[in-house]
């Protein structure tokens, strides 16, 4: 199988079942291994290259993800365009557990990550005014039409450092302040992706409600059994959606993501 992709998809071992031809190539980047091992395969004839975020054993943390490493290795199978399906939990009473999120703003609320690539060489500062790429956003949203998938067709995440969730008053700050998801790894995956070029989709599927919504007492705190369940629950729709999107992606999307990468001969 020839070791080259168009689409890169970081997602977990049950996205493999439906890759066809699908095999396995080992990376290696200047910033280390990706989280494992990529597995290569095609949808409806599209080369796409899968890499769990957390490591198929789930060994990385939210913030020891590698995510450069991850990054990079995509970018030199030939990947333009990523799509970053990711767990989140709902700040508002309108998103509901089982819904899907086109995000298109984003909030870092992290620290300590690896998140350029340029630390080194030649002075490049990058846009990130719009984190995600508009391209991909409405095709996304069609896809979920066609599958009668609720989809809400844009969201503000907040990216927290995690491993831990949020205190109560973490979360009504993030609701007053407007913000309609909290994840764990969108940020620095979203602008390292933005750095090489690369077009990326966030795309939130919501497993739960934070600590609760406005404070309703019946609405019990989120935790890790709850989204690992509810995630795996929902895989199949997840699945649906890529397997019905990947197709419709164009080969050079009419955006100006590819224009935000600089020179990185000092890591080449």
């Amino acid at each position: 199988m020839d070791p080259a992709a168009d689409v890169g998809v970081f997602g977990g071992s049950g996205f493999y079942s439906f890759l066809e031809s699908a095999d396995e190539v080992e990376i290696d980047t200047p910033f280390g291994a990706p989280s494992d091992p990529i597995t290569l395969g095609t949808i409806a004839g599209k080369r796409v290259a899968f890499i769990p975020r957390h490591g198929r054993d789930h060994r990385h943390m939210p913030s020891a993800v590698p995510a450069r490493a991850n990054l990079w290795a995509l970018r030199s199978l030939g990947v333009t365009t990523v799509i970053g399906p990711c767990a989140a939990g709902s700040l508002k009473s309108t998103v509901h557990p089982g819904d899907f999120v086109v995000l298109d703003q984003l909030v870092d609320r992290t620290w300590g990550r690896a998140d350029t690539y340029y630390d080194a060489g030649d002075p490049h500062h990058v846009s990130f005014a719009d984190p995600y790429c508009p391209v991909l956003g409405p095709l996304a949203i069609a896809a979920a039409k066609r599958l009668d998938i609720t989809m809400h067709d844009r969201g503000t995440v907040v990216v927290v450092q995690g491993p831990r969730f949020s205190t109560r008053a973490e979360s009504r700050w993030y609701r007053a302040q407007g913000w309609d998801v909290v994840n764990m790894t969108q940020y620095p995956e979203s602008y390292l992706a933005r750095e090489l070029g690369l077009c990326y989709l966030g795309l939130a599927l919501i497993t739960d409600y934070d600590t609760g919504v406005d404070d309703d007492p019946t609405v019990t705190p989120v935790t890790m059994e709850q989204v690992f369940s509810f995630f795996d629950d929902n895989l199949h729709r997840l699945r649906q959606l890529l397997i019905d999107l990947v197709p419709t992606l164009p080969a050079e999307p009419a955006c100006e993501c590819a224009a935000a990468s600089g020179p990185l001969d000092h890591y080449e």
